[in-house]
């Protein structure tokens, strides 16, 4: 019975023992096995000096296209150069037509334009007629309807300049209404026919 009793013991001690080492190994590994594992890095990490540097050149690249000082004036000059042409063929018209004279006069003073007159009403139509031309050539050469505004009292004022140049200032009210009014229907039917170009359809390339 004592050997049994002291086999039972020593049985005992041993698992005893056994239980020490696992929860000593149990310990260690808790200890030196188990490491934090890294959290990943955010992704909003402060933009580089590159990438800044890259978006004020496209910034700067923009707004160097959105002014062109040399598109603008090369702009004004066709624009008024082609309105001066198409004065000149009206009133070739008007020559074969209505046996008027061809003068400068008839750009540059206001002697031809009366708007009490039907002789005058030949010049002023010819002026209007003008400015509706001159809508069209908005479409074209200008191209952008937020800037018919612009081009047309443009032209306007440099019209007025040289009548000034020519013969004086106008003194008339006969030459600044029918010049007013051309300058309004230039204005409204040039940003219609741009705003008409602008949304029209791209074509597509059949295949």
């Amino acid at each position: 019975m004592v050997s049994q009793r002291s086999k039972v013991v020593t049985i005992d001690g041993n698992a005893a023992s056994n239980t020490n080492t696992n929860t000593n190994t149990m310990s260690l590994s808790n200890n030196n096995g188990y490491r934090p594992i890294p959290l990943p890095a955010s992704s909003s990490s402060p933009p580089s000096y590159s990438s800044l540097g890259a978006h004020h050149n496209n910034s700067s690249s923009a707004q160097a296209q959105l002014f062109n000082p040399r598109l603008i004036l090369s702009q004004i000059i066709a624009l008024q150069s082609f309105h001066y042409v198409v004065l000149g063929i009206i009133f070739q018209v008007n020559h074969v037509l209505f046996a008027t004279s061809i003068t400068l006069d008839r750009i540059f003073t206001s002697k031809y334009l009366d708007i009490w007159s039907a002789l005058g009403w030949i010049d002023n139509a010819a002026v209007l007629m003008s400015s509706v031309i001159g809508s069209l050539l908005l479409a074209i050469i200008v191209e952008k309807s937020k800037k018919c505004l612009d081009f047309s009292v443009t032209l306007f004022l440099i019209h007025i300049i040289l009548c000034s140049i020519y013969d004086g200032c106008p003194s008339t009210w006969d030459w600044w209404i029918v010049h007013i009014l051309g300058m309004i229907l230039m204005v409204i039917l040039g940003e219609y026919c741009c705003s008409k170009r602008e949304l029209s359809d791209i074509p597509l390339l059949v295949l």
